[in-house]
């Protein structure tokens, strides 16, 4: 069974829950070796006490926490909580996961408990046995620990959303700590119109218009293996390495995607908005010099002509009646034998520009949209 981009992105997100948690339960063991040393039992429980089974049970239990968690976080909790701010999700999410680890804790004790004590798992005596764990300071320890690794994972998470997978992972390890030179793939996605909807529809709820039509995008940039390098107004310009772009043709379907998504949410955004968004895109790859810049605020930053390149691409669609164009370098990179109908427009003056450049449109095969 072949994995999805989709798929593959929310295995190496649970994944990174997962991780953090298992470095959180190491650190937790060594400060608790630190403490009790060469003891032999817990002085608050009287358990028996041996630093590498509970490193190793620290570990395994920490890892399989983080899963649980990450794959909460991953497929329900990020949508329900979208529209929440930073902190209300910091907040309200560590409430319940703690939650959900005091009734991972717990529920497991009944019945330990009650097999110990060779009684029901409501009987008094159950109930005086957890309550006692309870109000040891062994129980509230591990919460803390918890709720601080909870917190950790859940602002390393809104990071990376907040400033993008790839660019949080780059940041991390330092990729473009030197400027490196690389040959990507651009995409220009520009909205048609928008100064005349923003005006037809009030600045507020072009607001949340865009919202919404940078949301739906985004699914079609995860199936790609795309990276959002930047949001500008009304246009979101999509990047990918050379390889993830050209594999499967990612950089086109990721407009052909697109373009899916809209028309399956047409009615919804007819009854939300009163229209549904038209757009125009341009592509391009070529050379680029990516590092980190700015102090105030660092960003990965790509600098090179393809930019300037595909930005022109871009606005010449109005112009030909395109809601697509590309470059013909690009072109010759891609596999479209028998999936596209290839329209040729021929050698085009780009603003700006003195060289001219073949440029072309694309559609599926057996499809009126272009």
């Amino acid at each position: 069974m072949k994995i999805t981009s989709s798929q593959r992105r929310d295995f190496y997100r649970i994944i990174q829950f997962g991780f953090l948690w298992a470095l959180g339960g190491t650190l937790y063991s060594l400060l608790e070796y630190g403490i009790l040393g060469d003891s032999k039992i817990y002085p608050s429980t009287k358990n028996l006490y041996q630093f590498e089974t509970s490193i190793l049970v620290s570990i395994l239990s920490s890892f399989l926490t983080g899963l649980l968690i990450g794959a909460i976080e991953t497929k329900i909790a990020t949508k329900y909580f979208q529209t929440r701010s930073f902190w209300q999700k910091i907040v309200f999410k560590t409430g319940l996961y703690l939650l959900l680890i005091t009734v991972l804790l717990l529920f497991p004790l009944f019945f330990l408990f009650s097999s110990r004590l060779d009684v029901s798992i409501v009987h008094p005596k159950v109930m005086e046995s957890i309550f006692q764990f309870v109000s040891d300071f062994l129980f509230w320890s591990i919460l803390i620990f918890a709720g601080f690794i909870t917190v950790l994972t859940l602002f390393v998470g809104e990071v990376s959303d907040y400033l993008g997978g790839g660019i949080f992972n780059n940041f991390f390890i330092g990729k473009y700590h030197h400027p490196r030179e690389e040959e990507r793939i651009f995409m220009f996605l520009d909205m048609n119109s928008s100064t005349t909807i923003a005006e037809k529809i009030g600045h507020k709820e072009y607001f949340q218009l865009l919202r919404t039509y940078y949301a739906d995008i985004a699914d079609a940039i995860i199936q790609t293996d795309g990276e959002v390098y930047q949001y500008a107004g009304d246009e979101v310009i999509v990047s990918w390495n050379l390889r993830k772009g050209v594999a499967n043709n990612n950089c086109i379907e990721c407009f052909f995607k697109t373009k899916a998504i809209f028309e399956k949410s047409a009615d919804q955004y007819i009854r939300r908005f009163g229209l549904v968004p038209k757009y125009k895109a341009g592509f391009h790859y070529g050379k680029v010099t990516t590092g980190e810049i700015g102090v105030l605020k660092k960003e990965i930053f790509f600098t090179g002509d393809v930019l300037n390149t595909t930005a022109r691409i871009q606005s010449t669609c109005s112009k030909y009646g395109a809601e697509m164009l590309l470059s013909k370098n690009l072109l010759e990179l891609l596999n479209t034998k028998g999936t596209y109908e290839i329209v040729s427009i021929g050698e085009c003056e780009l603003k700006g520009r003195n060289e001219k450049i073949d440029l072309f449109t694309m559609k599926y095969k057996n499809s009126s949209i272009v």
